[in-house]
């Protein structure tokens, strides 16, 4: 990619005059990692490319890519072994969304297997008459916030119908095949890392709870620790089922029926009914334009494509490449048009089958133009004037994100996640399988925030059947000739779309290297609290002067926020991205 002109920058402002300092090629843009260790997470190939949240599984994607598989087919495989290696991010027990381009027919269908709400959930579940959220007891223990903790923060699970379904629809080797990999790494186990331990340890409180998570993750009452061998003969079991008989290994026979039998012993909600009724969704993607480049991205109810594309829109016709990656005047823009679209967000996002979306209006071009003329460059605006108290909620960072391509020009960009951090804590006893607290991302009440401090509006309340709004923004980027040029998403709650719309813009405007692009340091906002986060040693102290005379108020976050996987095709080649903020890594055929 070409580099930049060198500039200096200025910035006139109601405060006066700032200079800052001058920025030269992409390659002296400040970055998360050095160019030493990012080296060995950068990975190039002809043929085919898998990019995820940890090497044991893109190597599992390698794998299959060199048996024969197509994108799709890599993709399933590496996500089924994400399930095992990364069980506090993702896993059978949870659910996703994905966006899959077939080369042949140039046409890109979007998959939305997210959890639901149970048949029995009801819009007051989690609080008590005077509005506060409610614990749960569970063999004589009780277990604190019940829509995040336990059985009751269960959703149904979408994981594996999607899996089937994307595969059934455009796989190409034996379904059996691409589960061999995760059988393997689950029945002979993997070293614990850093991260996973950490994650035990954070979650130990709950997850000593119950037995069956116990055992695995807390043998002795202890969090497993790095070096660790993680063995999972439950789980191994239960992939085992899936890879013999699909979909019904899991909705059906004896793994349903010890789910079933935990959910009665735990008084959770999902009872054979709701895996009966559940369904994998294919909603039209949501295509958008940006500075000459197409742009495929997930449709509602995640709200990150709407936000992606809202916030490019408001940006597009500001001379962002003149300005800089680093210039106050691009990120005080790009902050307050972030605001304008959490904000909207709140407001109008939902469960399309439950919720009217304005989507032709969020999107078109006068109504982003008009959003746009709301931007003043010289101050920012206080978050309460842009929309009702509404605030945002938000999925946690423990999601994974999988790129693919293949040689057939093929791609997959498909998010998956349990929520938090092992998601309930729950692990269903005899099958290995962690459920999700997927029920805590639907606003739990007007009045009571979900665990980030985050509330939402009656678009988003409980209902049964309905599926809660995510953030999770699989993208795909194709060029003024129409052929696929960029791979990407991110894991990072409500991060997930400034990760991803930041790594697009350095990519596509400031002309980074796909590494660059991936490691330059990112500001997030979403609209509330209203907080401009700030990656620590991201910018100068006079720049984030210039930023706070504005109006903004800072906070600074440590760089581990969001790890993206981006795949891009340059000179021929496919070349692959695993940020270094997470603990994945690239695998080229």
């Amino acid at each position: 990619m070409p580099t930049l002109t060198r500039v200096c920058l200025f910035l006139l402002s109601g405060f006066g005059l700032f200079s800052f300092s001058c920025i030269g090629p992409t390659s002296n843009i400040p970055t998360f990692a050095s160019l030493e260790k990012r080296s060995h997470f950068v990975a190039q190939s002809k043929t085919g490319m898998v990019a995820s949240g940890h090497p044991l599984a893109s190597e599992a994607g390698r794998e299959i890519l060199q048996q024969g598989g197509n994108a799709v087919d890599a993709a399933v495989a590496t996500a089924f072994a994400l399930a095992v290696v990364r069980p506090q991010s993702t896993g059978i027990g949870g659910g996703g969304f994905l966006l899959q381009y077939d080369n042949q027919t140039k046409k890109t269908v979007a998959y939305d297997f997210r959890e639901r709400a149970p048949l029995a959930a009801t819009s007051e579940m989690y609080v008590d008459t005077k509005q506060r959220p409610l614990d749960f007891i569970y063999k004589g223990l009780r277990i604190p916030e019940a829509s995040l903790n336990g059985h009751l923060a269960v959703g149904v699970p979408g994981m594996v119908a999607g899996m089937v379904a994307v595969h059934t629809k455009a796989g190409k080797l034996p379904f059996a095949t691409l589960l061999q990999p995760a059988i393997k790494l689950a029945r002979e186990g993997f070293p614990v890392y850093s991260a996973l331990s950490q994650a035990i340890e954070k979650r130990k409180d709950v997850m000593l709870a119950f037995q069956a998570s116990r055992e695995i993750f807390l043998p002795n009452r202890l969090p497993l620790q790095p070096g660790a061998l993680l063995v999972q003969t439950d789980l191994a079991t239960t992939l085992e089922a899936i890879a013999s008989s699909g979909s019904r290994g899991f909705y059906e026979g004896k793994v349903a029926d010890k789910i079933f039998q935990e959910m009665r012993q735990g008084n959770g909600l999902l009872v054979r009914e709701d895996f009966r009724t559940y369904a994998v969704k294919e909603p039209a993607p949501l295509m958008g334009s940006f500075q000459g480049y197409r742009i495929a991205t997930m449709p509602p109810p995640s709200a990150g494509g709407v936000g992606l594309l809202q916030i490019l829109g408001m940006i597009e016709a500001d001379p962002l490449a003149t300005w800089g990656p680093q210039d106050p005047r691009y990120l005080h823009l790009l902050a307050e048009a972030m605001k304008r679209a959490y904000a909207d967000r709140a407001s109008y996002i939902g469960d399309p089958e439950f919720t009217r979306i304005p989507l032709q209006t969020l999107l078109s071009p006068a109504y982003l133009l008009k959003k746009r003329g709301s931007i003043f460059m010289d101050k920012a605006i206080p978050s309460l004037q842009l929309a009702p108290n509404l605030p945002v909620p938000e999925e946690h960072p423990s999601t994974v994100h999988i790129s693919v391509t293949d040689a057939w020009g093929n791609a997959v960009s498909t998010t998956q996640t349990i929520n938090y951090l092992f998601g309930s804590g729950v692990v269903v006893p005899g099958t290995g399988i962690v459920l999700n607290n997927e029920m805590n991302d639907f606003s739990i009440s007007s009045e009571i925030p979900d665990v980030y401090g985050l509330k939402s509006g009656t678009n988003n309340e409980i209902l049964p059947l309905k599926t809660m709004v995510s953030s999770m923004s699989p993208t795909f980027v194709f060029g003024p000739d129409g052929q696929l040029t960029l791979v990407l998403g991110a894991p990072g709650g409500s991060r997930i779309v400034t990760a991803t719309l930041q790594t697009l813009i350095n990519y596509l405007v400031f002309k980074m290297s796909l590494a660059d692009a991936v490691h330059a340091y990112r500001i997030h906002h979403q609209w509330m609290p209203d907080l401009l986060y700030v990656e620590e040693n991201s910018l100068s102290r006079l720049n984030r002067s210039a930023l706070e005379q504005m109006g903004h108020h800072l906070e600074l976050i440590p760089s581990h926020a969001t790890d993206v996987e981006a795949i891009a095709f340059e000179e021929g080649e496919w070349v692959g991205v695993s940020d270094t903020r997470g603990d994945g890594q690239p695998a080229g055929l």
